[in-house]
């Protein structure tokens, strides 16, 4: 799922490892979320979220990726 994690995080000079202590999970995590490889629980995306001052709807692209989601449905 494609999250904005990265370029909040980046945004804020923030390190892998700072926002992974603040959330409360490993920079492992924090990697395979920006990378693609890992959806955040809605509890993590919440952390986040208050950590950047955006909604998780934001954080998460919400609306992107349930279009993405909605085409492949309709490709079937």
């Amino acid at each position: 799922m494609k999250t904005r994690v990265k370029e909040l995080r980046t945004a804020a000079k923030m390190t892998q490892q700072q926002l992974a202590d603040l959330v409360h999970v490993s920079s492992r995590t924090i990697i395979s979320i920006e990378k693609e490889q890992y959806s955040p629980s809605l509890m993590l995306a919440y952390r986040m979220a208050l950590i950047f001052g955006v909604t998780v709807e934001d954080l998460c692209c919400l609306k992107e990726n349930k279009k993405k989601e909605d085409k492949q449905y309709e490709d079937l």
